[in-house]
């Protein structure tokens, strides 16, 4: 299994920046993806940015301009750097890890999306 651990939400005002981060803990092969999400009530959970194993990166015509992501492999760290923030960047942020658990010699192999708990960013003056 692997676990994930968000940290860095937190109250803002407009225009204001913040910085994410999740760790990826846990039994770890190997980690393909690592992304984030974002969902307000009543609303589906949409993508904001994600980086794979290979250094692309995808992101939300949302967040393009104001938002990074990037990973540190070595400590299976993924952030989120927001800048200009808007209070429709209101939400609770969540990781994503698109993780391998085991080794296929160990009976593993299979890749699985793996989700935190998510963090509060609140944009409001």
């Amino acid at each position: 299994q692997v676990q994930l651990v968000e940290s860095g939400g937190g109250l803002v005002q407009p225009g204001g920046s913040l910085r994410l981060s999740c760790v990826a803990s846990g039994s770890i092969f190997r980690i393909n993806a690592m992304g984030w999400y974002r969902q307000v009530p009543g609303k589906q959970r949409e993508l904001v940015a994600a980086r794979h194993s290979g250094g692309s990166t995808n992101y939300a015509d949302s967040g393009k301009g104001r938002f990074t992501i990037s990973r540190d492999n070595a400590k299976n760290t993924v952030y989120l750097q927001m800048n200009s923030l808007k209070p429709e960047d209101t939400a609770v942020y969540y990781c994503t890890a698109d993780a391998i658990s085991l080794p296929p010699w160990r009976g593993g192999g299979r890749n699985y999306t793996y989700w935190g708990q998510g963090t509060q960013v609140t944009v409001s003056s």
